[in-house]
């Protein structure tokens, strides 16, 4: 359902008439655009051939509208061409970048429609439209989509597609995660790329392990896993290590007051399926017990009762996914810059804005092996973020 501003308001079908030149012929609601208005921008529904087939989107007079100009060549029409747009109008604050998909969409239906049946250039069916625009305007305002019978052979099916961010971009570190079971998936609804990384997306491998282990290109497996966040299928995680350290956000009181993210929680993190679960009041004291200073290995070592019903692995993920804490990484600063780019090529990622984990897979070091040579070196810091 679209929001209140950024609801249609009008959608009209403008043409060149042979002798009248520009004009609207059919608009809903009528004259919801003023004979003044058209005459502003007419210039920019019915266009020149520069403009023809593009999405237009222009501002005037306290409304937004949308257009796609179409030009069909044939001498069995006046001037040898039909010359058609069917606009949506909009409020002039409207966010009307999702229905650019639809208009375009319109514009080659009625585009097919014109060359297989004369829908447009036959005055008879041409009076259909009004009612089509009618039923486009209601159904895609109330509920974002529409199926709208033409005639008996064809039926216009449209659907609004609510616009999304950019999703943040994937690094070789990262580990992606799915948010819904992955078994639900049909193996067909994704490109063979795709379906080829699948088994190895266990909610632990980082991107790199995932095209090793695959045997796929790591920038086709970044694209992959890209399109996948997009949708929303996935979220990504730093990696897991037991020398993790992680701190809780305030969204952890949620889990005690969630009665469902509750019983979430105690099934993802059972360290048995199927058996009965972890009392929570163990799990809590587990995410409390996170904080600076403290590893997973520290946790586990002190709370070793309360981890035996729960997977240490699985609790760290399922808090990350919902919130509940976050990762502090580790960042190396080298303090002089005598080093870089010398027999020790490691140190140029010693910049403070490189993680340990994206050194990690950057330099194909060990953790332990990093740790190693920045614990060694007097001139390296560590920061804590």
């Amino acid at each position: 359902m679209a929001a209140g501003r950024n609801k249609i308001r009008c959608i009209f079908f403008s043409e060149f008439h042979p002798v009248a030149g520009p004009k609207i012929t059919f608009q809903v609601p009528e004259d919801y655009i003023s004979q003044k208005l058209f005459d502003s921008v007419h210039i920019y529904i019915i266009t020149k051939p520069q403009l023809q087939n593009k999405l237009i989107t222009l501002d005037a007079l306290g409304h937004r509208i949308i257009g796609c100009p179409v030009c069909i060549e044939n001498a069995k029409y006046s001037r040898n061409a039909l010359l058609f747009n069917l606009c949506f109008v909009f409020g002039s604050d409207a966010d009307s970048q999702r229905y650019e998909p639809v208009v375009k969409k319109l514009a080659g239906y009625l585009t097919t429609l014109e060359m297989e049946t004369g829908f447009l250039s036959d005055e008879q069916s041409k009076l259909k439209l009004p009612e089509v625009m009618k039923e486009l305007l209601t159904q895609l305002n109330t509920c974002g989509t529409c199926s709208v019978p033409i005639n008996e052979s064809n039926t216009l099916h449209l659907k609004v597609v609510p616009t999304s961010e950019e999703p943040q971009v994937v690094l070789e570190h990262h580990v992606p995660v799915f948010l819904q079971d992955k078994e639900s998936f049909v193996s067909s609804q994704w490109d063979l790329t795709t379906q080829q990384i699948l088994p190895y997306i266990d909610g632990f491998n980082h991107v790199m392990r995932i095209a090793q282990e695959a045997d796929v290109d790591i920038n086709l497996v970044r694209i992959c896993v890209q399109n996948m966040l997009y949708y929303g299928v996935i979220t990504l995680l730093p990696i897991f290590q037991y020398s993790n350290v992680y701190v809780c956000t305030p969204d952890v009181h949620s889990l005690v007051q969630d009665a469902r993210l509750q019983g979430e929680c105690l099934a993802y993190v059972s360290k048995h399926p199927g058996s009965t679960p972890p009392r929570f009041r163990d799990v809590f004291v587990l995410y409390c017990g996170l904080g600076a200073g403290t590893t997973v290995r520290d946790l586990c070592t002190r709370h070793a009762a309360q981890l035996q019903n729960v997977d240490e692995r699985r609790l760290i993920q399922f808090g990350l996914t919902k919130g509940l804490i976050r990762r502090v990484k580790k960042y190396p600063v080298k303090l002089t810059a005598s080093d870089f780019g010398s027999a020790r090529p490691w140190t140029r990622w010693m910049t403070g804005l490189h993680s340990y984990d994206e050194i990690c897979c950057k330099t194909g070091m060990t953790y332990q092996e990093l740790e190693d040579k920045v614990e060694s070196d007097p001139h390296i810091v560590v920061c804590w973020k």
